[in-house]
């Protein structure tokens, strides 16, 4: 390409090109790639984000993503990575790995480096390239709707000794890691999902030591946070903020990666600025990919179209987007190629379970177990936007004991039903599980009118830790089994095999 040869609306082709590596697209399809998907290839987009929407199995995964390849080459295959229950790839075989909070209860950090490794062989096979994991913020606030298990724990150093394990295990297998969300969402009680997020701490509060840690590593990406921190920015989200991008992180913290948009169309952003302005406004801060998750291409042309009409018009710098393009080349450079599947070196298939057993604890010994139970297993539907397929804990419990029974239940119930409840767990252990009970005051009350009812009952917690529950430490299904064999006392003696 040549400087004077000139692209659509009269900007250079090789400027026209830089624009475009620097967005991330997501799409709607598994097999066949849209014509307007195909078009913004052609014309140098940097990434595409896949979903569960993209998802049958290992096979069709690993043809999408050679087709998407086949396209351009240094095209980056990206996808949201951390385990646990946010997974999009159960369809395509999956290693079963805890959440982040599990690995740091535990604080092995060669079995997080194990876990991480098996995720990341996964990829490898499946010709996937980038994992938007891990999660660098930190979980202290129990009010915090959004990060929970998600993290690793409350210590910085804790979560930086497992950041470092992970991004080391990842890159090990050639696929990008890309610690989230920076400058940290730990410290907010609002999901940037669903509408503007702020922390109000001073700088020296400030969640930062993580970050300087994956950075210190060598993560290759970090993703930015909507998140108002008014001690760094009191007018701009992060991923908006010059300020927070380039002065702090690129600055003061020395990174020299990918720095990469969360999700545009989050409410954070979308309500406020709406996608395709904010798009321009990020790249202008200092990001260098925005990701537009959404399938639908218009929001991602008209965020690309944003950026092109702020180069025209002189609000956005071409040697910005230059500077973000040179960098996400280089991403691309070290790991848009993926191995030969037949050439990925297996993985220990039996960490995620060790961790999640390892994981489970209570203030005590752990409780004898409660064959015949009946388990009344409470928790929230699911996050639309966290990708979780609603494993209730009764399942796994049946599998192990078909003696058992009980319900699962997502909302409250009317008195009737909670009558037949106690009806039913006449005569029998009962285990009231609850998931962020902290968060939902409707699990709280029906706990409490459970245990009034029966203060024998075990309680059992599979979101954060609570008083003097048997914790799961996450809700991943691998959790839920864990739980469900100290329950039915199925537990695999130690060194067995999974």
């Amino acid at each position: 390409m040549t400087h004077h040869a000139y692209g659509p609306g009269g900007l250079s082709e090789t400027l026209d090109e830089a624009a475009h590596r620097c967005l991330v697209a997501g799409f709607d399809g598994t097999t066949a790639v849209p014509d307007p998907l195909k078009r913004l290839v052609d014309r140098g987009l940097g990434g595409v984000i896949l979903f569960t929407r993209n998802i049958r199995d290992a096979d069709q995964v690993r043809e999408l993503t050679t087709t998407l390849r086949e396209l351009r080459p240094d095209l980056l295959v990206a996808i949201d990575n951390e385990g646990g229950g946010i997974g999009h790839l159960t369809g395509a075989g999956a290693p079963e790995v805890p959440g982040s909070l599990a690995l740091g209860a535990v604080d092995d950090p060669a079995l997080t480096a194990a876990c991480a490794d098996a995720l990341a062989g996964h990829l490898a096979t499946l010709g996937i390239t980038v994992s938007y994991a891990p999660v660098a913020d930190l979980q202290h606030r129990p009010e915090n709707p959004i990060v929970r298990t998600r993290a690793f724990g409350a210590d910085p150093d804790l979560v930086s000794r497992h950041l470092r394990a992970w991004i080391a295990a990842t890159e090990a297998r050639s696929v990008a890691s890309c610690a989230k969300h920076f400058p940290g969402h730990g410290g907010t009680v609002t999901d940037s999902h669903h509408e503007t997020a702020a922390d109000p701490r001073p700088c020296d509060e400030l969640d930062l030591a993580p970050f300087r840690a994956a950075i210190d590593a060598g993560v290759p990406m970090l993703m930015s946070a909507h998140v108002v921190f008014p001690a760094l920015d009191p007018d701009r989200p992060a991923t908006l903020s010059p300020r927070i991008l380039g002065d702090l992180l690129r600055g003061e913290l020395g990174f020299d990666g990918v720095l990469v948009s969360d999700a545009l169309e989050m409410k954070a952003i979308a309500d406020r600025y709406g996608e395709a302005a904010a798009a321009r406004l990020a790249l202008a801060a200092g990001a260098d990919q925005v990701i537009v998750a959404v399938p639908h291409l218009e929001t991602t042309l008209a965020c690309r179209d944003a950026v092109l009409d702020g180069l025209r018009s002189g609000e956005l710098a071409p040697e910005r987007v230059e500077e973000a393009a040179t960098r996400v080349r280089r991403l691309a450079r070290r790991y848009a190629t993926p191995p030969v599947p037949a050439e990925v070196v297996p993985w220990d298939q039996g960490a995620g379970a060790e961790a999640a057993r390892r994981a489970v604890r209570s203030r005590g010994a752990l409780p004898p177990p409660v064959p015949g139970a009946y388990l009344v297993d409470l928790f929230p539907p699911p996050h639309p936007a966290l990708n979780w397929g609603g494993e209730d804990l009764l399942t796994e419990v049946r599998a192990l004991d078909p003696a058992a029974t009980g319900t699962a239940l997502t909302g409250e119930p009317g008195e009737a039903v909670v009558a037949e409840l106690l009806r039913a767990a006449r005569g029998r252990p009962l285990v009231v599980a609850v998931c962020d009970a902290g968060l939902y005051p409707w699990q709280r009350r029906l706990r409490e009118t459970l245990l009034a009812a029966r203060p024998d009952a075990l309680l059992v917690t599979t979101g954060l830790p609570e008083g003097e529950a048997l914790c799961a430490y996450g809700r991943g299904q691998v959790n839920l089994r864990a739980v469900a064999e100290v329950l039915t006392g199925n537990r695999p003696t130690a060194g067995s095999a999974p």
